[in-house]
Formats: structure tokens, sequence, C-alpha cells
């Protein structure tokens, strides 16, 4: 088993960054010292689950940690500062702070630094997130040690269940559109005057009008979605936030 560090100070640590193209120096302390923050460590920039899941919630709950007294989330990897800046990029994961454990310093000072040469990757951090308070780490969700890339407790809910056991996860919500289209922009300006966020479909360049039906049984849009219940368009979008 990997030990739980929990009550301790995480390892000084110096990261090289790449920022606006010039080299810069990180410490530990500046990304730790008087704040509280969110650390999750991953194998890879580019998996599948690191960018399926991984990455995609913890920038999606962002806000919601924020508002239960997290300063920042840190996406941390043994790769380096270059691959680490793609990777944001590829993610659009504008919420998170990506940093670069280039040499595994960091990770070897927590004790999950492993070798997964097996698949070519050389030495890489295990799969853990951690609740960081001052440079104390205050709470471990460490992915049992076990054949594989286990993805089981250090996932963003499981860490926001332990933050803020009261909070309530913001809604997934999509919108089916087509360019033009009046009742999609009136769909999307309400979304966005709810402070709402979702994610936009757009008629021949993310699906088709047999996608379309396919889903939701009809072929008019804007269609929208809420953690998976079809609401339908804009005046039942309009009642449906009404009522909340």
């Amino acid at each position: 088993m990997f030990e739980n560090k929990e009550g301790q100070r995480i390892p000084s640590v110096t990261f090289r960054t790449r920022q606006n193209n010039a080299w810069v120096d990180v410490s530990s302390d500046a990304l730790f010292a008087g704040k509280t923050v969110i650390v999750f460590s991953l194998p890879g920039a580019f998996t599948p689950t690191c960018s399926s899941t991984h990455v995609p919630r913890y920038n999606q709950l962002a806000d919601t940690f924020k508002q239960n007294g997290v300063d920042e989330i840190i996406c941390m990897s043994v790769n380096d500062t270059f691959v680490m800046n793609e990777w944001k990029v590829d993610q659009k994961a504008d919420k998170i702070t990506f940093i670069p454990d280039g040499n595994g310093e960091f990770t070897d000072g927590m004790g999950l630094l492993v070798d997964k040469q097996d698949i070519g990757f050389g030495k890489r951090s295990w799969r853990y997130s951690m609740l960081v308070k001052d440079g104390v780490v205050a709470k471990m969700f460490i992915e049992p040690n076990k054949p594989g890339d286990p993805f089981e407790v250090s996932d963003a809910d499981t860490m926001l269940a332990y933050v803020a056991p009261q909070a309530t996860a913001p809604a997934d919500v999509v919108v089916f559109t087509r360019p033009g289209c009046p009742f999609c922009a009136k769909a999307k300006g309400l979304l966005h005057d709810a402070g709402v966020d979702f994610d936009e479909l757009v008629l021949n360049q993310d699906y088709t009008n047999r996608s379309l039906r396919a889903v939701t049984g009809v072929d008019m849009v804007p269609q929208v979605f809420i953690n998976g219940a079809l609401i339908g368009g804009s005046d039942k979008l309009e009642a449906w936030l009404s009522a909340r």
C-alpha cells in the first residue's frame, strides 16, 4: 500500500514551467503557502482516462470548489511543461493550473512515483488526489494499488463530497442548435443569464437531422437536455428556469 501523507507537509520542489515563451521557475511555496489547494495527479497527459474524465470533471466543478473555499486546483503529471501546456489547451481546461513535475521530484517526495516501464512510460505518478491547506496535506485519496490504472477515488466528485458534502454539482446541460436560429439564440441567452454553463452542438457540424430525430424524436431546434432529461425548446427551457 502507498503511504497516506495526511498531516505532513508537501515536498519542497521547484517546477520548471514555460509561460509566454519564457522559462519561469515556480516553487512549492508559491503554489501552496497560505492557500487551500486541490491537487490531482495522474499517469500522463493526453492519456485516455486522464483526458476523458479526470481533467474535464475537475474543470467542470472548479467554480463549485471555489465557492466552497478552494483557492486553486492543480493538475500534476510527470510530463514536461510543453506537453502540459498543450494538454491544457487541448482540454480547454482554463479553470485548472497545469503543473509539470518533469523530473518526478514532487511525485517521488509524495511516495507515489511508480515504474511503468512495461508500457513504455518509464517513471510516472500513481493516480491520486489531495486537499492541501497552507502546504500541509489535509486529505488524500490514493487509488488502490492493483494492476492497471484504477480510477475509483481520486475523481472530482469524491473530492467535492469531502470538501463540501452539502454542495450541489452544476447541472449538465447541452443545447442542439443550428446557425441563424433566433430561438436557439434565445435559449442560449436564457442559460447565460441564469449563469448555467452548457455545451452547444451545432447542426451539420456536430450532428445531423438524423441524429437529432434519433435522440429527441423531433426535427426542431433548439432542443435542450439537462441532466439527461429532454427539456425541449426555448419556451420550455424558460418555464424550467422559472420553476427551479
